[in-house]
């Protein structure tokens, strides 16, 4: 048998911290860890299995034999087991063969800690480090104002395997080449923060990396760990932030990953009905365990500094919050109070968000929840959930609801559009547009709306700039920015041949300019979560389909006055009501020929008048065009 030397990176302070969900670097002690020890160069192996009574280290070393490594298991009933290999080193593959005292359960698993994982289908772990030398320092010191709530901050979400693909080749694009061509793409079209769906390791392509077996890792499709620490800091150079999706709401049965892992229910909760989603037949993570916390509490930590990411969208909240969450009466238990609340659950995803934001106060962390549960994005020292923002669902159902409907009949349906103003200073919301609502028949962005070509792209447009002039910060995925025709297929490149029609390249011009726009307006971001930074003109002219509003910042000069027609019909000479005497100048204009719009209904400089309307002293007449927005700002 070869010898495996007992060596621990443990104290027992880190024991003490692991054991009460405390300790939050445990990837820095736990997995496989390059080291000499009494001056032997070799491999240090540490995993958490306290129901095993045997657990060897398999691999390339050892031609996968069983018992020829067998780790140690701690004496402090702590459940970790671990050894010093000699002469293993980077790049050895390996597994946990894992002997259960339940039944001799005998499991071979994948490290949980593992930095690199093979290319699936393949199911082995690397022994890995890398020693890449970052170059991001000037957007880390000066970032916390790049990611703060009273800044811009407008994401293009990314699947990294359906972006662009080299076609003739047969493959996706690489880290290293998505760091050239992503980077330049998403600097060019002036988004602040590229959000990208789960890089971290996982089995099955159609998942779209929603089922996770590689928490620790970037995912080996695309390239090598230090690849991806590439693309992070070339945005970082180009000054883009980037947020990773993080799934700590389930994962897969796959029999290499965490499920079922030492022969019992470690990473999973016990009880089924706890333990199991069945609309993603994968197992829930047991939040009320101490260790299983303080692994998913590192992970969220390890990605922010490890990986430098300025951010964490975190996936299927509202799965997480409620015990009932797509389950039928008989299916799920009652909490101790009797109510549907994940207690367990809520107290992880509050500690969680104060571990993150007390490590790292200049990144956030966003919740994809899509309940009225209150609070989310409220501190935990007043009782909320502590996330910095959340997203925005009725918003986006509301609105996409509203404009698949033909013109004509939007009259009836005004509310759909101002029924979000009543809840929209509730939370810190993020205005999505994402994958979601792009797959299993829904159709494409453009897909859904109604008319001819020129009225189908001049809705998309208005779409985006009324987006863009509500309250709360926005998100779009991939290839809605330049009009996908069809729904968004994984499997497949973006359409990017479609840029050389002139509708498409149009909506495309107006997501740059939009971007700018909202970056270069204060009124558009520096009170976007507050009720102080919005104000209706006029929400009553439903018989016109025409929509006006003011945006506010900390300077009353900057204001904007936000007038949406929603009717190809033009309105001109249009009267709206203005908070004071001046003139008024056209600062955006969706209607413009390089958006393929018309072109016919600019407004010069507009003067107001003491005439008295939508209750306000001053009113002004303007243009606004066919199925477009027009945003003013006083000059004077």
């Amino acid at each position: 048998m070869a010898e495996v030397s007992v060596h621990s990176l443990f104290t027992e302070f880190d024991i003490n911290l692991f054991k009460s969900g405390k300790h939050y670097k445990l990837y820095e002690k736990f997995g496989s860890h390059i080291t000499t020890v009494e001056g032997v160069d070799g491999t240090y192996f540490a995993v958490w299995a306290p129901s095993a009574k045997e657990v060897s280290v398999i691999g390339d070393f050892n031609f996968w034999k069983e018992g020829e490594h067998k780790l140690n298991v701690r004496w402090d009933q702590s459940g970790i087991w671990e050894g010093f290999i000699p002469n293993v080193g980077k790049g050895n593959l390996y597994k946990y063969k894992i002997k259960s005292h339940h039944s001799d359960i005998v499991t071979e698993k994948a490290d949980p800690y593992a930095r690199r994982n093979e290319h699936p289908p393949k199911t082995a772990s690397i022994v890995w480090e890398d020693d890449y030398s970052w170059q991001d320092k000037d957007w880390m010191t000066t970032r916390k104002s790049k990611n703060a709530l009273d800044a811009p901050y407008s994401v293009y979400e990314v699947h990294l395997g359906s972006w662009k693909k080299k076609v003739e080749e047969g493959r996706f694009l690489s880290y290293y080449e998505m760091a050239d061509e992503l980077v330049s793409y998403v600097k060019e079209m002036n988004f602040t923060h590229v959000e990208l769906m789960p890089v971290m390791e996982f089995p099955y392509d159609p998942s779209w990396g929603y089922q996770i077996t590689g928490y620790f890792a970037p995912t080996s499709r695309y390239g090598y760990p230090e690849e991806f620490k590439l693309l992070v800091d070339k945005l970082h150079q180009n000054d883009i932030g980037i947020i990773l999706d993080w799934v700590p709401s389930h994962f897969p049965e796959d029999a290499h990953g965490l499920g079922f892992f030492d022969g019992s229910h470690l990473y999973e909760h016990p009880d089924r009905r706890k333990g199991y989603h069945p609309d993603w037949k994968s197992l829930i993570f047991n939040y009320g365990r101490n260790e299983v916390k303080s692994f998913l509490i590192s992970n969220a930590i390890f990605w922010l500094d490890q990986y430098h990411a300025d951010g964490l969208r975190v996936d299927a909240v509202a799965s997480m919050l409620f015990l009932d969450y797509s389950r039928e009466d008989g299916e799920w238990e009652p909490n101790m109070f009797g109510g549907r609340e994940n207690l367990e659950a809520i107290s992880f995803m509050r500690e969680m968000n104060e571990a993150v934001y007390g490590m790292f106060p200049d990144v956030q962390t966003i919740a994809e929840e899509s309940t009225s549960f209150p609070m989310v994005s409220k501190p935990t020292s007043i009782g909320g959930l502590g996330f910095g923002m959340k997203w925005m669902m009725g918003w986006m159902h509301d609105t996409l609801q509203y404009f698949a409907k033909e013109p004509i009949y939007r009259k009836y349906h005004q509310n759909d559009l101002t029924f979000s103003m009543t809840y929209a200073f509730t939370e810190n919301f993020m205005l999505p547009l994402s994958h979601d609502e792009v797959v299993y028949g829904k159709r494409s962005i453009l897909g859904r709306m109604p008319g001819d070509e020129w009225q189908r792209f001049a809705n998309l447009r208005l779409l985006y700039s009324y987006m863009f002039t509500h309250p709360g910060t926005k998100i779009l995925f991939q290839g809605a920015e330049f009009g996908q025709n069809d729904e968004w297929d994984f499997q497949n490149s973006l359409d990017w041949h479609l840029l050389q029609y002139k509708p498409h390249k149009g909506v495309q011009e107006l997501i740059k300019d939009l971007n700018t726009f909202y970056k270069n307006q204060p009124a558009l971001y520096e009170k976007q979560f507050s009720n102080e930074g919005f104000e209706w003109i006029d929400y009553n002219d439903s018989e016109n389909s025409v929509l006006s509003y003011l945006r506010k910042g900390n300077n009353s000069f900057e204001d904007l006055v936000v007038v949406i027609n929603m009717t190809p019909v033009p309105k001109e000479n249009y009267k709206v009501g203005v908070p004071r005497k001046g003139k008024l100048k056209e600062v955006f204009n969706s209607d413009l020929k390089k958006y393929y719009g018309s072109g016919k209904y600019k407004n010069k400089l507009n003067t107001t008048k003491a005439v008295p309307w939508n209750y306000r002293d001053f009113s002004v007449e303007i243009n606004v065009p066919p199925l477009g927005m027009v945003a003013f700002k006083y000059s004077e």
